[in-house]
């Protein structure tokens, strides 16, 4: 373990509207999305993780046990998803200090664990202060950022995304390869795609 303290914010609070029902729910390989999130996240070598929801949250806390998870509501998640990254980093960084964080979403079904290792082994060894992942030509989550972008992410707006920073700071950034991250559940027609490959 280095000594380093790295959090994890997994962002699960919108409400899916284009997919019409929770995507946090959807099922694959007999685990749900956010489950799939959750122990990728709970695996990793990351010290703490938070999970922020906002809307389903009722239907999400009676079909997934949360009891072993850290768990805050972003009231504003309407707002989008800067609210909820701004929610999550204060909830962790009210309890200790952090050298990174790590961003993360509910419906990347491909996440796993070593996704999130090679995000950090690659911060601890490159000494660069934002490793994000990257397919299809594009950076994406999970994304990591050192502490001292931690004011930038707070000052973000409400439907500014983590990627407004990383443009911002392209000097500062190291890659990794998540080809799978590309698959994402925004619709219907994304899901059917997704379980068809099975």
């Amino acid at each position: 373990m280095s000594s380093n303290k790295i959090g994890i914010i997994i962002l699960a609070a919108g409400s899916s509207s284009r997919l019409g029902q929770a995507k946090q729910l959807l099922k694959f390989k007999e685990k749900t999305l956010l489950e799939i999130s959750l122990h990728a996240a709970h695996g990793s070598m990351a010290d703490q993780m938070v999970l922020v929801l906002g809307a389903n949250l009722n239907q999400i806390q009676q079909e997934i046990n949360l009891a072993p998870y850290e768990v805050v509501i972003n009231n504003d998640w309407n707002s989008g998803m800067a609210s909820s990254m701004q929610t999550g980093l204060r909830h962790l960084l009210q309890q200790q200090k952090f050298d990174a964080v790590i961003l993360m979403i509910s419906d990347q079904p491909f996440i796993e664990p070593n996704t999130i290792n090679l995000l950090i082994n690659k911060y601890l060894n490159s000494k660069k202060g934002i490793i994000t992942s990257t397919y299809q030509d594009t950076f994406g989550v999970p994304v990591l950022f050192d502490q001292k972008y931690f004011n930038e992410l707070l000052e973000l707006k409400s439907k500014e995304g983590a990627k407004k920073i990383i443009y911002k700071h392209l000097d500062d950034i190291e890659k990794v390869d998540f080809p799978k991250g590309a698959v994402d559940i925004d619709t219907p027609e994304d899901y059917a795609k997704l379980i068809n490959s099975q």
